[in-house]
């Protein structure tokens, strides 16, 4: 029988994860509605570009709920680690969208800065601030979910950026009421696309590595690679490799060469336990071998009967 022991790696906290994941979702829809209502009403680009931004918040709170469902399918077939990047590319997904609504965000704000529309102050504060309320009570909900992984991680970021996002537009708001001065309106805005830039670049660099199979960025192979060596018996370690398989997941390979003398077996368990205590790596694959000490004798192939005759 073959089994798929990696299966057992699924996430513990993914139903109550995506619990919270479907209140935050409710919350965010709900208040985009009357955010992009005021924002029409109130010619704001900042509540437009924040009302915009919770749309990809919506929209990445509801690719975190598929991930994690296709994520908690079990490995059968040629899906011989189940659907685990599914999170990751949810993840990269969320990253993109940031960076992309970020480049639009930008273009507006500086032709604003250039002809800038007059906004309605006091409708501007009073949906920022019951923004901060329902963004702070998002991030609340979503601070008891799992975010080692990335692709919860990445729904927090998209929040508490639009946090920022409507602390900045209650600030712009005051400004133009005690002021009159227009201008804070794009400048806000400008400011919350940088935000946007900073966590997109982090979220497309993060899954990015994990696509391309690179260690995990608290895990140094080639301190790895000395512990190994360093044990009773180890002659040689090479073909090593180290990757996450999804956030949370990190896995390992190496071709080990022992001593003659060794019990192969017993070192292998020996470095497993290593790589548990020390490097937190549960899922390890050696290929335990004896070195070769001394040279093959290569002799002539005996001459064909006929050639003998």
């Amino acid at each position: 029988m073959v089994t798929h022991d990696h299966a057992a790696h699924a996430h513990g906290h993914g139903s109550a994860d995506a619990g919270r994941l479907a209140i935050a979702l409710a919350l965010i829809v709900a208040f985009m509605a009357v955010e992009v209502t005021v924002g029409v009403i109130a010619h704001s680009l900042a509540l437009l570009s924040d009302a915009g931004h919770m749309l990809t918040d919506a929209s990445a709170i509801g690719f975190s709920l598929l991930a994690l469902r296709l994520a908690a399918r079990p490995a059968r077939g040629a899906m011989t680690f189940g659907f685990r990047r599914a999170e990751i590319l949810s993840a990269q997904a969320n990253g993109v969208t940031l960076l992309v609504l970020a480049a639009f965000i930008v273009y507006e704000a500086i032709r604003r800065l250039f002809d800038p529309p007059h906004v309605h102050g006091g409708l501007i504060l009073a949906v920022a601030l019951a923004g901060v309320v329902v963004n702070l009570t998002v991030i609340l909900v979503l601070s008891g979910a799992n975010r080692e992984s990335l692709n919860i991680e990445g729904s927090y970021q998209h929040i508490l950026t639009d946090l920022f996002g409507f602390i900045g537009t209650a600030i712009a708001a005051v400004v133009i009421i005690t002021t009159g001065f227009q201008r804070a309106d794009p400048l806000v805005s400008l400011l919350v696309a940088a935000l946007m830039i900073r966590s997109g670049v982090a979220l497309v660099k993060a899954s990015g590595r994990i696509f391309l199979e690179a260690a995990p960025e608290d895990l140094d192979p080639q301190a790895i690679g000395r512990a190994l060596v360093a044990q009773e018996g180890v002659v040689e370690v090479h073909d090593l490799h180290v990757w996450e398989v999804s956030s949370g997941f990190p896995a390992l390979s190496a071709h080990v060469l022992v001593g003659a003398e060794c019990d192969c077996h017993a070192a292998r368990r020996a470095m497993e336990r290593l790589l548990r205590e020390r490097f937190a790596l549960d899922h390890t694959t050696l290929q335990v071998d004896h070195a070769v000490t001394e040279l093959l004798e290569i002799a002539p192939a005996p001459a064909p009967a006929q050639a003998r005759r």
